[in-house]
This record gives C-alpha cells, structure tokens and sequence, in this order.
C-alpha cells in the first residue's frame, strides 16, 4: 500500500505544506512516486512520521529530530525507551500541575485569596504588577484596557496557570519552528501568530490584527519585552514580531 500526501495529511493531521517542508529538508522523503511524479507514501514513512510528530509535541526542533532518527546506532526499541522516558516526564510534570489547580480549586472554595507565594508560583519570575501604573497610564482610556481588567478581575489561579501553560505551549512550538529555519513570514509562523492574537483575543481583550501588528512591534520596540522572550531564546522576539505583522498584513488583504 501507497499513499498520497493528501491521504498522509489528513492521517496524521498535518498540511501538505508541512509533508513539503519535511521532503524538502530530508527528513520525511516518500519512499516512491506516482507515474505523473506525485509523492507516495508506504507503511515505513508512516512509521517515520509519527516519531517525527511525537518528537514535535515534545518540542524537539526538527534538526535535533533528524539526529535522533538517522543515529545509526539507535535501535527501533531505543526510541521506544527514549520516548517512554519523555512521556513519563511530561505526565510527572502535569500531574504537578493538576495538583497546584486542584488546590487551588480547594481553596477557591473556601474563599481564600491569591497569597504572593502563589502570585509567584503562577506569574514565575515576572510581576504582573510591575508595570500596573504604566499601561493604565498608557491604555487606561482604551476599550481593550478596560475589556482586560473586566475579564482579569474574575480569575482564578487555575485560570492563570491555564493561560501561563497556553503561553508556554505556543512559544515553544515558534521556538521549534524558529529551529526548522522557517522563514517567520511563512503559513506555519503565521498560523502560530494568529493563534498568539487568538490568545489574546480569548483571555484578555478583544485583539484586531491592527492592534495585534502594533503590538508586535512593540515586541522589539520595548527592550522589556524583547529581552523577555530572547530569554526563552534569543530571537524569539523578533521572529514572533515578523510573524504578528506578516499575519497582520495576511488578514487583512
């Protein structure tokens, strides 16, 4: 059995794009062609792919993916090993999270508030109060400003780990495409970026790709923000700034 690149994307979830870029930077080439030259693919490449995406959702950039699949040394059940070891780290991870939540739910419950050793535990090394005085002072008379504070002032802690672990999530995957070499003003960056204003859009105020591209260049504009996410990975913030305003200027014709 063969299969097409349109039958494998929708196997496995992925774009064709994505079945391209794999092709064109070797590391899932279609073990056959068709007699008009279209990509073929057999039971092996299927197998290939899902390690590739499993790497992927662990947040390997697809280099390190290549390394770790072409090893001539790797035994198929070594990457069984190596991958049962990642998911066990990951559930362990998880599970500490489901814990802070479910305690915070409890507590929730019997009307006690945010303590700053919790503050801290959710926000990490940076204050959300920090910089209070200076958005109101820049912002405060907006409608975004004022939709964010209505919307801020309801939630819970577990509301904020789910929206620290969202941010997290999508930066690690612009940091594993950033990795692939991806061109931030190509379709997957831009996705990641819609995504991003999504994001916003869900959990704070309601984000037009107008205001989305403003903000993307404050991203690099403001050293604070920019030194905050080359931290996760140096030229995060320029990559993601490129990708908001390309989304931007894609959405709006």
């Amino acid at each position: 059995m063969s299969y097409s690149v349109g039958q494998v994307g929708a196997f496995a979830g992925v774009t064709v794009r994505t079945l391209h870029h794999y092709d064109a930077i070797g590391l899932l080439s279609p073990g056959g062609r068709s007699h008009a030259g279209h990509r073929r693919y057999d039971d092996a490449d299927l197998d290939r792919l899902q390690q590739i995406l499993f790497y992927r959702e662990l947040g390997f950039p697809l280099d390190e993916v290549a390394v770790l699949l072409d090893d001539p040394d790797a035994e198929p059940q070594e990457h069984l090993r190596r991958q049962h070891q990642l998911l066990s780290d990951r559930i362990e991870q998880l599970q500490r999270m489901a814990a802070a939540v479910e305690a915070a739910m409890e507590a929730r419950k019997m009307g006690i508030n945010l303590t700053p050793e919790e503050k801290f535990e959710v926000f990490g090394e940076h204050d959300p109060e920090q910089y209070a005085q200076e958005v109101e002072e820049r912002w405060g008379n907006t409608e975004a400003y004022a939709q964010s504070q209505q919307r801020s002032a309801s939630y819970t802690k577990q509301d904020w780990l789910r929206i620290s672990a969202e941010g997290t999530d999508l930066n690690n995957r612009l940091i594993a495409l950033m990795g692939t070499g991806a061109a931030p003003e190509g379709e997957e960056a831009m996705d990641l970026a819609e995504e991003h204003r999504e994001q916003i859009s869900r959990n704070f105020y309601d984000c037009s790709h107008e205001l989305h591209a403003a903000l993307g260049r404050m991203y690099v504009d403001d050293e604070r923000y920019a030194r905050n996410l080359d931290a996760q990975a140096p030229g995060l913030a320029a990559y993601l700034s490129r990708a908001v305003v390309a989304n931007a200027g894609r959405r709006q014709g």
